[in-house]
């Protein structure tokens, strides 16, 4: 990449480019500066600045085609600040704020466009239990009923149904809970608990409808890393153990990427790569390793089917600028 980034967004556009944004070069290093991955071309290119430095926030593409790029930290709390970037122009333009400042909230694209935003924390220790809904066609958010929990570090996965799956994440301690947004409702509703705390963990969608929850760290943090899985079943509403991964690992993309198999690969946290096969129901490492265990860094499923690996910070806060591809 042109800049050493971790906590960056990573967002295909239609045009099968990727919008790369923000993130930080080491702690309280943050970017306003976002760039372009052209596969065509294999190589990074500028495009205009965000106007807010800003990591750990949320990018969402929308119907239109423009990227929500809203939330994260900004130095010691969380911003409000929403902006849009639009492709045909490679500008970045604020829009309406969020109702609260979150930093590192989830943000699920909904079934009608909308976008469903879900905890985060205002600062340090003070995880949210509150959501919003970004409206696309008024450009402008509103509250909605609050999660159960309040929880950071938590991962969002859209099911089949339209529905919304909130698990795990941090609330104070890492926590089991898990709970279902209906946006027919609006409205949250606990669900199975998870079979092991974990925060900062990654979640996937199996080509079946159910959910591979993977990885993340209990109460011990960077001591406590875990390479359990579990599969949340919707018919059952209930988690369910699966092989562990062959590596423990935290601080993971937040969506496991599903590949045109219907495998789920998991990166970052680990110098190893590993595949989830639903049909084998393990977890089987690929071939080669990452030079460093690269935290927080984006992976975005490329048109072709292959995997852009970016960024991330090795067990120092520096930031790396190296990309990858996996290729299925």
């Amino acid at each position: 990449m042109l800049e050493p980034r971790s906590g960056q967004t990573a967002t295909l556009l239609p045009d099968g480019k990727v919008l790369i944004a923000g993130g930080m070069q080491r702690n309280q290093d943050f970017y306003k500066s976002a760039e372009l991955y052209d596969p065509a071309t294999g190589k990074f290119l500028p495009t205009g600045e965000m106007n807010q430095r800003r990591v750990g926030h949320i990018a969402v593409l929308l119907g239109s085609g423009k990227v929500l790029i809203a939330g994260g930290w900004v130095g010691q709390g969380g911003t409000d600040l929403a902006e849009l970037y639009d492709p045909a122009t490679g500008k970045f333009t604020v829009i309406a704020k969020m109702t609260i400042p979150r930093g590192r909230p989830s943000a699920t694209l909904l079934a009608d466009g909308d976008v469903l935003i879900a905890g985060g924390e205002v600062r340090d220790n003070e995880p949210l239990a509150s959501a919003e809904i970004f409206h696309v066609k008024r450009l402008s958010f509103q509250s909605i009923a609050s999660m159960h929990h309040a929880r950071i570090a938590h991962t969002a996965t859209l099911l089949k149904d339209g529905r919304v799956l909130i698990a795990g994440g941090y609330g104070g301690s890492p926590i089991s809970s898990a709970e279902l947004y209906d946006p027919k409702k609006g409205t949250f509703t606990e669900t199975g608990s998870l079979s092991a705390a974990r925060c900062k963990h990654t979640a996937g969608l199996l080509p079946d409808g159910r959910v591979l929850i993977a990885g993340g760290s209990d109460s011990r943090g960077w001591n406590g890393n875990l390479d359990s899985a579990e599969i949340y079943d919707p018919h059952t509403a209930k988690f369910v153990a699966a092989s562990p991964m062959n590596d423990s690992r935290f601080k993971l993309p937040d969506e496991a990427v599903q590949l045109p198999s219907g495998k789920l690969l998991i990166a970052g946290g680990s110098r190893e790569v590993e595949v989830f096969d639903p049909a084998r129901g393990r977890f089987l490492a690929v071939p080669g390793q990452m030079n460093d265990k690269w935290h927080y860094m984006s992976e975005t499923k490329l048109r072709d089917g292959s995997v852009l690996l970016a960024g991330g910070y090795p067990n120092s806060d520096q930031a790396t600028a190296q990309a990858w591809l996996y290729r299925p």
